[in-house]
C-alpha cells in the first residue's frame, strides 16, 4: 500500500468486496510496520497511525452500511 491518506468519500465509492480487500492488504502493511518498529528499522513512524486511521475509516463505512442495510428489512 502506498503512503498516500484516502478520503472518506474514496471510501464509499468502492464496493463491500474493494474494501475487504483493502482491510487485509493494510493488516499486512500493520504487521509487517509492527516488526519493523520491533527490529529498529521503521524509519516512518507516523505510517503506523496513518494505517490504523485508514483501517478504522473503512471499518466504519462498513458498519454504517450493514447497519442501513438492516434498518431497511
Amino acid at each position: 500500500m502506498s503512503g498516500k491518506i484516502t478520503k472518506v468519500s474514496d471510501v464509499r465509492a468502492k464496493t463491500d468486496d474493494q474494501l475487504t480487500e483493502q482491510v487485509g492488504q493494510l493488516r499486512r502493511e500493520q504487521l509487517n510496520l509492527r516488526f519493523q518498529q520491533a527490529s529498529g528499522q521503521m524509519q516512518n513512524t507516523a505510517r503506523v497511525r496513518a494505517v490504523r486511521r485508514e483501517i478504522a475509516k473503512i471499518k466504519t463505512v462498513q458498519q454504517q452500511r450493514k447497519s442501513s442495510a438492516n434498518k431497511g428489512k
